[in-house]
């Protein structure tokens, strides 16, 4: 972890990228502190007027403060994004854990699934499960974590099937240890660089997908506070009330830019090929 840090710190990109997301993690977690209004709360007489001292990023055509649902929308980004993440993470571990160590039939049949979930885009795959299952934040977490079970299956598959051919796994495997013991004490620990990589450039994936089912009307429901429906909301008043529009891109934009800055980064310190101190 001190080798860990002293890189990460030494690498000025990937160092802007994590201070990026603390930042709006700070920004998620003390939102009701730094938000001057509610969210929901309307001021009529000041309906799509322009960012002053009052409303220092101008309001919305309720009268709702933008700034102050910006910060509120950072919740629920960040929550639909981890928990989607963590659902495809978990399964797409297990499923490459054993399509990895088993091969044979049972990878045929885990990674030939899996190839039917990589024949559809992202957004079509998750915006037809959302319009079979309903509009709904748990819904949106549930569709998106199952569009990124492929993509951490396969991944980890591959670094299993790596790992396997190391002397000490055929050593653990001569000497009688249960598969069970091996894939999670032996192999486990050891593919974890590139899936912690890849949680981390599936955040921003995540966060860029539940932006687009909410613009579309399908993800986080009204008057709930979430960038895409922002971007849905401002289509009508965009040419004489641009700042409505521009604002929550802006967020959306600069979280998914530092969460892929930090993924691109962490490629680079968790390769032990370019780090051998």
């Amino acid at each position: 972890m001190r080798q860990f840090i002293k890189r990460l710190y030494k690498d000025k990109v990937g160092l802007l990228g994590a201070i990026g997301i603390l930042l709006v993690i700070f920004i998620a977690i003390f939102a009701p502190v730094i938000a001057p209004y509610s969210p929901d709360e309307m001021f009529t007489a000041h309906a799509l007027e322009g960012p002053s001292g009052e409303f220092l990023l101008g309001t919305d055509e309720f009268g709702r403060d933008i700034f102050s649902r910006i910060i509120y929308g950072a919740q629920v980004s960040l929550q639909v994004g981890l928990i989607a993440v963590g659902i495809g993470a978990s399964l797409g571990l297990i499923f490459g854990l054993i399509a990895g160590y088993f091969q044979g039939k049972t990878d045929q049949i885990i990674m030939r699934i899996m190839d039917v979930f990589f024949a559809f885009p992202d957004i079509l795959l998750a915006l037809t499960i959302v319009a079979v299952l309903g509009p709904s934040v748990v819904n949106t977490m549930v569709a998106i974590g199952i569009v990124f079970t492929p993509v951490f299956t396969r991944i980890v598959r591959g670094a299993v099937i790596g790992v396997k051919e190391n002397e000490y796994i055929t050593n653990a495997v001569a000497i009688g240890v249960s598969p069970f013991k091996i894939v999670f004490k032996h192999i486990t620990p050891n593919i974890m660089a590139p899936f912690i990589v890849q949680i981390t450039l599936a955040l921003s994936g995540a966060i860029l997908t539940e932006a687009s089912l909410s613009f579309l009307g399908l993800g986080v429901q009204p008057p709930n506070p979430s960038w895409g429906g922002m971007l849905d909301a401002s289509r009508t008043y965009m040419e004489f009330a641009p700042w409505t529009i521009i604002f929550p891109t802006v967020a959306i934009v600069l979280t998914i830019f530092c969460f892929n800055l930090l993924g691109d980064s962490l490629r680079d310190i968790l390769d032990p090929k370019l780090n051998k101190e």
